[in-house]
C-alpha cells in the first residue's frame, strides 16, 4: 500500500502527478494541492496590457498541454480492469461452456464494455476540453457487486457501477474563474450519454443492414439503456447535472430517448 507524499495517508491506488511523478491521495492529486515543484509546467505566464499598465497573468493551458499525458499507468489499469469485468459480466451465462464463452466474451467487450468505457472517456475528454483535471478510477466494490450479481444470476441480472471519472477544475488565477460553470458541468455530464446514443445509432445501422445481428442487437440495447438510465434527473446520475443546467436540453434528449426505449426497443 502506498502513502500520499503530502499528508501521509495510505492509499491502495494512488494518483500519480503528471508533472513531478509523486504519489498522492484523492485530496492532494492536483499539482496545486501538493505544492508541486513543477507547477510552472501546468501554467505558463503570459503578458497582457491593461489601462493601468502591463500585468502578468496565466494563460489558459491548451487542450494538448492538459492532455499531454492523457492516460497514466494507474488510470489505464483501472480502465482495462473495468472493461474486462463488464465484458465478463455480460458473458457470464456462457461461463460453463468454454467454447461459447470465448465468443460471447469477445462480443460483450465490444458492445457493453465499449459502451461503459466510451461513456467515461467522453466525460474525461470533455472535461479536459474545459480546462479540468479528469482521471478515471474504478470502484472496487462496484465491480465486485457486478461480478456477484452476474455469477449468481448466470448473466440474467447485471448491476454495474464500474467507476467514475474524477473531475476537478484546475486552479485558474489572474483572469479566469476557479470553478466550472453550470453550463460546462452540464455539457461534461451530457457527453457520456451522448457517446452511448452515438454507439446505439451505430449498432442500429448494423442491424438495419443485417450485419452481425447478435453483436449489433446487444450493442444497440445496452448503449440505449445506458444513455436513458444515466439521463434520469437524480443525483449522482448525469441527468441531474444536465437538468440543473438546462431543462429544455434535458427534456429534448431524455423524453424521446425513453419513448424509443419503450416503443422501439429490439
Amino acid at each position: 500500500m502506498a502513502s500520499c507524499q503530502k499528508c501521509g495517508a495510505e492509499v491502495d491506488l494512488p494518483f500519480i502527478c503528471s508533472y513531478c511523478g509523486g504519489s498522492y491521495c484523492v485530496y492532494h492529486r492536483l499539482p496545486e494541492n501538493h505544492a508541486c515543484p513543477n507547477l510552472i509546467m501546468a501554467r505558463s505566464p503570459s503578458a497582457s496590457t491593461r489601462s493601468g499598465g502591463p500585468v502578468v497573468r496565466y494563460a489558459k493551458p491548451s487542450f494538448l498541454a492538459r492532455g499531454m499525458k492523457i492516460f497514466g499507468r494507474v488510470e489505464a489499469k483501472h480502465l482495462l480492469m473495468a472493461w474486462l469485468v463488464i465484458g465478463f459480466c455480460f458473458s457470464a451465462g456462457a461461463i460453463f461452456s468454454p467454447t461459447r464463452f470465448v465468443g460471447t466474451f469477445s462480443i460483450a467487450l465490444l458492445t457493453a464494455g465499449l459502451g461503459f468505457i466510451g461513456h467515461e472517456l467522453a466525460h474525461k475528454f470533455t472535461a479536459l476540453r474545459y480546462g479540468c483535471w479528469a482521471e478515471f478510477r474504478a470502484w472496487t466494490w462496484g465491480l465486485t457487486m457486478a461480478l456477484v450479481f452476474a455469477l449468481v444470476s448466470r448473466g440474467n441480472f447485471i448491476f454495474a457501477a464500474p467507476g467514475a471519472v474524477y473531475i476537478t477544475p484546475i486552479a485558474r488565477p489572474f483572469g479566469w474563474g476557479n470553478e466550472t460553470s453550470r453550463k460546462e458541468t452540464g455539457l461534461i455530464s451530457l457527453a457520456g450519454p451522448m457517446a452511448n446514443i452515438a454507439l446505439a445509432v451505430f449498432f442500429l445501422l448494423l442491424i438495419e443492414f443485417g450485419r452481425f445481428l447478435e453483436f449489433s442487437t446487444l450493442g444497440y440495447g445496452v448503449n440505449l439503456w445506458l444513455a436513458a438510465f444515466n439521463l434520469l434527473p437524480f443525483s449522482p446520475l448525469d441527468g441531474q447535472k444536465v437538468f440543473s443546467w438546462n431543462r429544455l436540453v434535458w427534456v429534448g434528449i431524455t423524453i424521446p430517448l425513453w419513448a424509443i426505449m419503450f416503443l422501439f426497443q429490439i
